[in-house]
């Protein structure tokens, strides 16, 4: 759905629990699609606005269901809105609106992706705390390329717009509480 008619709107499910381990955040793997600049990036479960959802959180609710099977709705509290993220539309590369909202996830561990995922896991948030664990990748555009700052767990890489998403609450520990 598009704000003011012309920019997309989508919105985000930023998870986190506590366990033994201590916090963890929630991701999911983007499943590989050719095309698509974005194909096997780590996120956060969302997506675009649609017309049955009556605002941008219960957008980031009804993405996170359809693609990991989590119900945000009876197994998560909604602790906040975090700050609007300017991007673009994977689309037709127009601006788009991303909204991320933070969730303390109380559920179980049971997970069922579908298509648009093809893995999903917890990472601690001490992982993205410590800054030795802070790398970089090259971004390639056409002929165009960029050094972008990246997390890497293992063979996942965390960058881009779910990094600047991430890099904004890491620090702020009074918001996982």
């Amino acid at each position: 759905m598009k704000l003011g008619g012309w920019i997309d709107q989508a919105a985000v499910a930023v998870l986190y629990r506590h366990n033994q381990h201590g916090c963890e955040v929630f991701f999911i793997q983007r499943a590989k699609k050719p095309g698509d600049p974005w194909s096997g990036d780590m996120a956060f479960p969302g997506g675009r606005k649609q017309v049955e959802d009556a605002t941008l959180r219960d957008t980031a609710i009804r993405e996170t269901w359809e693609e990991t099977g989590l119900d945000l709705f009876h197994h998560a509290d909604f602790k906040l809105k975090l700050p609007h993220q300017l991007t673009r539309s994977h689309r037709n590369n127009t601006p788009m609106i991303v909204t991320p909202f933070l969730f303390h996830w109380r559920g179980d561990d049971d997970i069922n992706l579908n298509h648009e995922c093809d893995d999903a896991l917890w990472i601690p948030l001490s992982f993205f705390n410590d800054d030795v664990m802070r790398s970089s990748l090259i971004w390639k555009q056409g002929h165009f390329s960029l050094q972008m700052p990246c997390y890497r767990y293992g063979e996942k890489t965390v960058w881009g717009l779910t990094l600047r998403m991430l890099d904004q609450i890491r620090k702020r520990p009074e918001l996982f509480a």
